[in-house]
């Protein structure tokens, strides 16, 4: 099947003729897509169609729409953090000066609570209950044993109706480590604090920390010109150890016990995914092969590592590779220290500041540090022109948010929340807003709106949807 335009636009059939073909194919109840080319225009992209249980990730353009939640751990200091005005009439504090530059892609939302991260009955606990809550709007359950519990995050009930459009239903970034078990805040599970990603209540999504294996699962490795062939032969190399296994796993069925069995069967579930993942990447073809050197690994600096990340996030949209990211820059609870803006105390540490103010001014310091890398990849979104001649930002629904409020005092109301990007020209951005005190549950249900995810009716705590964003 070409799905190509005519090389030479002028000459005979219209240009985007043959990309009719690339629509739905209705009655097998499937969809061919492609990574977003600015050559292709956006004819080939309006598909504003409905498939299976909701409409495509699409701007009103054809453009795609990409959702990203980007954490920051410990809250804010609420003085350098809330504007001053409201409605399109108002000044950004301190913390937010590095956002000056795309401040009319800007929304600050006030007044939106995570009720389920507060103590109730389960006590001491808050930096577990505010990630694991950020994305579900659930209480977690108070474990640190293997029964953790959560909820489905938005950003994966997200994926499992839009993700088919992209060669990755989503990515999950981190700065920190990779932890699903063991005990890290008062009796909850680390799973809940290393974590915003979950695929069921008891299945957290490892989030990727290294840039070279996240750059190498995106477009292959090696240099540019030899990454499509690379993929392609790692590919086949996954596929013929699969068929060993499988093969092994036939001639092992009828020697084994009941349970046995159960666990084989559990076994063979997760390779199986992996084969529908290599049978979907080779339906969109060849990977994109960006000009840009893979990173060598993890940045030994902090601040080169978060700005790294983002840069694969940056690029993963650019390339429509996925539309739907999560990005956890520190797990919450984080003590990390900050040689790079010379603090060597540690953060979470800092943030029990007593209403010091020497430790005060130093967490919000810390709040500027992680601000300034934040705005310096909305800069690059609002720099790279996607397919319809708009910028990525434009093109985009990007959340940057904490769990936490107050650090020094555990809060969970008021959350500082930030939604960047213009949702493909659908926002009211360029305004501080105040919502008075409903669930975020609420925003991220609007959100799912836009992205297509319509048949989500509710979210954790949710009492309704935000859609006047």
């Amino acid at each position: 099947m070409n799905l190509n335009p005519s090389p030479n636009p002028d000459a005979g059939a219209p240009r985007f003729a043959s990309l009719n073909r690339r629509r739905f194919l209705r009655g097998l109840g499937a969809c061919l897509a492609l990574p977003a080319f600015e050559s292709l225009g956006t004819t080939g992209l309006l598909a504003a169609e409905t498939v299976a249980a909701g409409k495509l990730a699409t701007t009103a353009t054809g453009a795609p729409l990409r959702t990203a939640f980007v954490y920051f751990p410990n809250g804010a200091i609420q003085p350098t953090w809330w504007p001053k005005g409201e409605g399109k009439d108002f000044q950004l504090a301190s913390t937010m000066q590095p956002l000056a530059g795309v401040r009319n892609q800007l929304q600050v939302l006030g007044g939106l609570d995570h009720v389920n991260a507060t103590p109730g009955p389960d006590g001491a606990g808050d930096h577990a209950r505010a990630s694991g809550t950020f994305l579900t709007g659930v209480r977690v359950k108070k474990t640190a044993g293997a029964d953790i519990h959560a909820g489905v995050s938005i950003d994966q009930l997200m994926a499992a109706q839009v993700g088919h459009l992209t060669r990755f239903p989503s990515l999950e970034l981190t700065c920190d480590a990779v932890r699903k078990s063991g005990n890290c805040d008062s009796g909850y599970s680390c799973a809940y604090q290393y974590n915003l990603a979950w695929r069921s209540p008891n299945t957290p999504v490892a989030p990727e920390p290294n840039p070279r294996l996240l750059f190498e699962r995106l477009f292959g490795g090696g240099a540019p010109g030899e990454r499509a062939a690379n993929l392609k032969r790692r590919q086949a190399q996954q596929r013929s150890i699969m068929d060993f296994v499988l093969d092994d796993a036939r001639s092992l069925q009828g020697r084994l016990t009941y349970r046995d069995r159960e666990k084989l069967d559990q076994y063979l579930f997760s390779v199986r995914e992996i084969e529908k993942r290599l049978e979907k990447a080779e339906k969109f073809g060849a990977a994109p092969d960006p000009a840009v050197a893979t990173p060598a690994g993890v940045p030994l600096g902090y601040e080169e590592y978060l700005q790294v990340m983002f840069d694969m996030l940056a690029l993963a949209f650019q390339t429509d590779s996925t539309r739907i990211a999560t990005f956890l820059m520190a797990n919450e609870g984080s003590n990390r220290a900050f040689p790079e803006i010379g603090l060597a105390e540690g953060h979470h540490y800092l943030t029990h500041h007593q209403n010091k103010q020497d430790m005060i001014d130093k967490v919000a310091q810390i709040d500027l540090f992680y601000m300034r890398q934040f705005a310096r990849f909305l800069g690059k979104l609002d720099q790279t022109k996607d397919v319809d001649g708009q910028s990525l930002l434009h093109n985009s629904m990007i959340v940057y948010g904490s769990g936490n409020s107050d650090g020094n005092r555990h809060t969970h109301v008021n959350l500082p929340i930030i939604l960047a990007g213009g949702g493909g020209g659908g926002l009211n951005t360029g305004r501080f807003a105040k919502f008075g005190g409903v669930p975020m549950s609420n925003l991220l249900l609007g959100m799912a709106d836009r992205m297509g995810a319509r048949s989500i009716e509710r979210l954790g705590d949710s009492t309704g949807r935000i859609s006047a964003i």
